[in-house]
């Protein structure tokens, strides 16, 4: 695996490997790395020639700055993961690499009523920041696929409304969720729970599948209250618009509740 920091010694070394013809796949992360993150590097390997894979913990994406501090850094165990996984290239970067020109005064996208609902909603300007790191990066590494998870259901959506917005030929692929054993979908910020906390969390999984189930959304709401979840949305939704609808097959739940102090999101196609 090459360890590149500087967007020039990236884009010089793609430029070589594009020659090659090798199809590139790319799996942009925000480190503190799990096994989820690492299905989506064995997804890319099967599908492309050349993995490509960033850590990069954006800040203008925390509409709270508390939570940007707080977000793990383990930055030596996910370069042995990603050698491990056969990662191609990890790209590295400062944020002054990523935003030479200061984090204020930054590009605006159109991204319509999406980016004012649910997560749009309780993150104002989650978002924007998504974009803007999103564009700086497929910009970068102008890969023919890119890989994500479908934790972030709606940030999934997003990218691929920047994609039609900058009219990339990129294919986005919604990767399946991983979970831990008990249910709860493996996410970065699980580290940040406590021991109770994260035994409390697999309500979240009870309250999906309740609402899989044919259960009320009040039901849900009483699985999450039970283990001491704050809750900022629970919703069912078209899966294409994201517009509240009455539950049916091949909609899709999603939740969003703080476990303590740390957030947790999740989702199930009904």
């Amino acid at each position: 695996m090459i360890l590149f920091k500087k967007t020039g010694d990236l884009h010089r070394w793609l430029d070589q490997t594009r020659n090659s013809n090798d199809t590139i796949g790319f799996v942009p992360t925000m480190g503190a790395l799990h096994e989820g993150h690492i299905s989506l590097i064995d997804i890319s390997k099967r599908s492309a020639g050349i993995t490509v894979c960033s850590v990069f913990v954006n800040p203008t994406q925390f509409n709270d700055p508390k939570d940007y501090q707080k977000y793990p850094i383990t930055i030596e165990k996910d370069i042995a993961l990603l050698e491990a996984a056969g990662v191609d290239a990890l790209f590295l970067p400062e944020v002054g690499e990523m935003y030479p020109n200061g984090t204020t005064n930054l590009e605006r996208y159109d991204l319509g009523r999406l980016e004012t609902i649910l997560e749009g909603k309780y993150r104002p300007g989650h978002f924007r920041g998504v974009c803007r790191v999103m564009r700086r990066l497929l910009d970068l590494v102008r890969p023919d696929d890119l890989f994500m998870g479908s934790k972030d259901y709606q940030q999934c959506m997003i990218v691929q409304r920047l994609i039609q917005l900058m009219d990339w030929s990129v294919r986005l692929h919604r990767c399946p969720i991983v979970r831990e054993p008990d249910g709860l979908a493996m996410s970065s910020r699980n580290a940040r729970l406590s021991p109770d906390e994260r035994q409390r969390a697999t309500a979240i999984y009870q309250a999906l599948l309740a609402l899989r189930s044919g259960a009320p959304l009040s039901t849900a709401e009483e699985i999450l209250a039970a283990s001491r979840f704050r809750t900022d949305y629970i919703s069912i939704c078209d899966p294409e618009t994201l517009e509240p609808v009455p539950p049916s097959p091949n909609t899709v739940a999603l939740i969003a509740a703080f476990q303590g102090e740390v957030r947790l999101i999740d989702n199930m196609i009904l």
